[in-house]
């Protein structure tokens, strides 16, 4: 399994990024993808979740970001994204995505990052002016 995440950048406040993750190795109808972060020192923190089963989509936000980020998936290409807008400073942090299989551990917490089996490398996102 490999889970490459792309997308960020530097932006002034306000401004939007896209964040993709192309997973390879698993296919997002069985796997969940959770967005994390972690700024210079603080603690990981869960961002964002989406997960697909029986037809339904089913998203999960962090209170910091709902209203401002939205996450989707493409399953032909395996890939999942989340969109970021009206960037803070306070966004600024490196984002990893993550993944888990929800057949296999349904009962699993999407904002733990211990639940997550499967790490992509970082991307740093910078929201300054």
């Amino acid at each position: 399994v490999q889970l490459q995440a792309s997308g960020g950048g530097s932006v002034q406040p306000g401004g939007s990024l896209r964040l993709s993750c192309a997973a390879s190795g698993l296919l997002l109808d069985y796997y969940a993808i959770g967005w994390f972060r972690q700024a210079p020192g603080k603690e990981r923190e869960g961002v964002s979740y989406i997960s697909h089963s029986e037809g339904a989509t089913y998203r999960n936000y962090a209170d910091s970001v709902k209203g401002r980020f939205t996450i989707s998936r493409d399953p032909v290409y395996n890939t999942v994204y989340l969109q970021m807008n009206d960037l803070k400073p306070e966004d600024t942090a490196v984002y990893y995505c993550a993944s888990y299989s929800f057949w296999a551990h349904p009962g699993r917490t999407w904002y733990e990052g211990r639940d997550y089996d499967y790490w992509g490398q970082g991307t740093q996102v910078t929201v300054s002016s």
